[in-house]
């Protein structure tokens, strides 16, 4: 195969492990190669306006920037890049917010390599692939009416979580490593979502809905 047909493909994962391994995969391809990869969102974003791969493999439960932020990030700055959710997680919620990110696929990490090959071959011509597990989540969420707190995101889940601890807003920003107002824009966006006006109302219905663990 000629090297105009050759798909550049980027890594985002935070575990060394698995980009090795998918590295690895990567080799077994003629058609598939390797332009780059991140450990986390913020510089998966940075290297995709830099190296325009054609397709990303984005892990999604990474520190810092998570991949659902970093892919919509990505989709944003880069409408061309089509990105792969691959994870090990196939939460209802997370399918959701990966998805609605602009990935293009969900996969989980349990995949076979030609699978994957096949999902990276068909996100370059901008066909969809997703986990059985991932259709399902789908098909439930379509069927049964949604409960408080469906559309937060995962990084608003987490900073829920925390105003259930009882942190402030310097403090959430500290645990997270992340700026203050943007945990401000976050706490705002909870409270939106959730109909509330209040911290106490949030947490209030934080822990009458089981929104967080």
């Amino acid at each position: 195969m000629s090297d105009s047909h050759v798909i550049r493909v980027m890594i985002v994962d935070d575990h060394d492990m698995v980009r090795s391994g998918l590295e690895v995969f990567l080799e077994t391809c003629d058609d598939l190669t390797l332009v780059g990869d991140a450990s986390n969102g913020n510089e998966a974003v940075r290297l995709c306006i830099e190296l325009q791969p054609d397709v990303v493999l984005m892990d999604l439960i990474m520190p810092g920037m998570d991949g659902v932020d970093a892919t919509r990030a990505i989709r944003q700055a880069c409408p061309n890049v089509q990105i792969i959710a691959l994870t090990s997680f196939k939460d209802r919620d997370l399918v959701h917010e990966a998805l609605q990110a602009g990935a293009i696929g969900y996969l989980l990490k349990n995949i076979s390599i030609d699978e994957l090959a096949d999902a990276v071959r068909a996100a370059y011509v901008g066909k969809s692939t997703l986990a059985p597990e991932a259709t399902q989540a789908l098909i439930e969420a379509a069927t049964q009416p949604p409960t408080p707190g469906h559309d937060l995101t995962l990084r608003e889940r987490e900073v829920l979580a925390l105003m259930v601890e009882g942190l402030n807003n310097r403090e959430i920003a500290d645990r997270l490593t992340i700026s203050r107002s943007t945990v401000k824009n976050h706490v705002s966006n909870i409270l939106s979502k959730l109909g509330v006006t209040s911290r106490t109302e949030v947490v209030a219905l934080a822990v009458q809905h089981n929104l967080v663990s």
